[in-house]
């Protein structure tokens, strides 16, 4: 999923030449058309993918929308962190990383989170805290590497 902004239609360009759908949207605009579209995806036997901060940040906080695909779908979250061992970092509000040519990185993926469909907004809470703490808990342990 990526934002329906300026900004986002460069990258949709370079997913789109390699293969990758995208679904347009996020947690400002768009949104609810956008996990449509990947719920459908996930249905078909593709996977799914999110940035989770939204387009607005803050940034590394999470939003419900993987949460609410995987209660939809009944399929797992899966949090991982890619860290890279060289890189430039833009002065955005999310520290847009870019990876220099041949650099390393280094990779760590958390064990699935499920979301059981009849569900109450407390155990939603709940999840979306889960992944937070498990992605705060790998970008730490993975920017820890290099170090």
């Amino acid at each position: 999923m990526s934002s329906q902004n300026f900004e986002s239609e460069c990258l949709a360009g370079v997913l789109r030449r390699l293969g990758y759908g995208l679904a347009r949207g996020s947690s400002s605009r768009g949104g609810l058309k956008a996990l449509a579209e990947m719920a459908q995806w996930l249905r078909n036997g593709k996977d799914a993918g999110f940035t989770v901060d939204g387009p607005r940040g803050p940034r590394y906080q999470v939003k419900p929308g993987p949460v609410l695909l995987a209660k939809r779908t009944g399929d797992a979250v899966v949090c991982f962190h890619i860290s890279l061992q060289r890189r430039i970092q833009l002065n955005t509000w999310d520290q847009t990383q870019i990876p220099i040519p041949f650099s390393k990185a280094f990779v760590l993926k958390a064990p699935p989170i499920y979301i059981s469909r009849p569900t109450s907004e407390d155990e939603l809470k709940s999840k979306i805290a889960e992944m937070q703490r498990t992605l705060d808990e790998l970008r730490d342990k993975a920017e820890a590497h290099w170090k």
